[in-house]
């Protein structure tokens, strides 16, 4: 991959005017080239007041549904790499320079940051080594790892099934029967509010639930109706 290849940064949001902009600080000082796409899905707040006011930033008025949001901003993007966040993510330090050394290597299908909960409590340390796990299991990573994967592989892929819950999980497997998929061991912060809005145990239950209906085959729609979604697009 081109050291120089531009990064375009897909942001779904909906209502994020709270933690948009230290998402997009993070980014601009993110080395370039570098587009950030913010794809508002109908927000009430000042979310997209923000975004404008950040120099360099596109916003684009999107569908409601974070995958269809995304696919949106995929097919705006100018960029040969793709960088999926959620709002309330914290990038790290030298974020671009290791998704493109990543994808220097052909093999690389799909790349991810260690999940990181933005807070100190002992009880998310839990649930990071839970996520490790996971990883180390079944080479699954989630969304709020920050997937980033070349602009010619998402488009082979058929871009993200525009489902209203798994559409991270679906493109991981996807993803591994075209090549490797990675994760970094620099952690993607991201914020602890669905398990404050949930409860710890509550959500983390329901997550390993509704994991295993989809191993089983229930579908993403009936899993839907199942879990409770906060109007900002984030399960609580």
């Amino acid at each position: 991959m081109n050291e120089n290849a531009r990064i375009s940064v897909v942001v779904p949001a909906l209502d994020e005017e709270r933690a948009l902009p230290d998402l997009l600080d993070g980014l601009l000082a993110c080395e370039g080239p570098l587009e950030v796409l913010v794809v508002d899905g109908g927000s009430g707040d000042r979310t997209i007041e923000i975004a404008r006011s950040y120099p360099g930033v596109r916003v684009l008025d999107g569908p409601r549904g974070r995958a269809s949001q995304m696919n949106h901003g995929a097919r705006a993007a100018r960029g040969k790499i793709l960088w999926f966040l959620h709002a309330d993510s914290r990038v790290p330090h030298g974020a671009t320079r290791l998704i493109r050394d990543s994808l220097a290597d052909p093999s690389v299908a799909l790349g991810a940051f260690r999940f990181s909960v933005d807070s100190p409590r002992p009880v998310f340390r839990l649930i990071e080594a839970g996520v490790r796990l996971r990883i180390a299991v079944f080479r699954l990573p989630y969304g709020d790892q920050g997937f980033f994967l070349r602009r010619r592989t998402f488009d082979e892929a058929g871009g993200f099934e525009e489902i209203p819950i798994m559409e991270d999980v679906h493109l991981v497997r996807s993803l591994r029967r075209r090549g490797r998929v990675v994760v970094l061991s620099q952690p993607l912060a991201t914020s602890p509010r669905r398990w404050g809005a949930g409860g710890i145990l509550a959500v983390t239950l329901r997550n390993v639930a509704l994991a295993v209906a989809d191993r089983l085959g229930v579908s993403p729609r009936s899993l839907a109706r199942s879990r409770p979604v906060e109007k900002n697009g984030k399960e609580p």
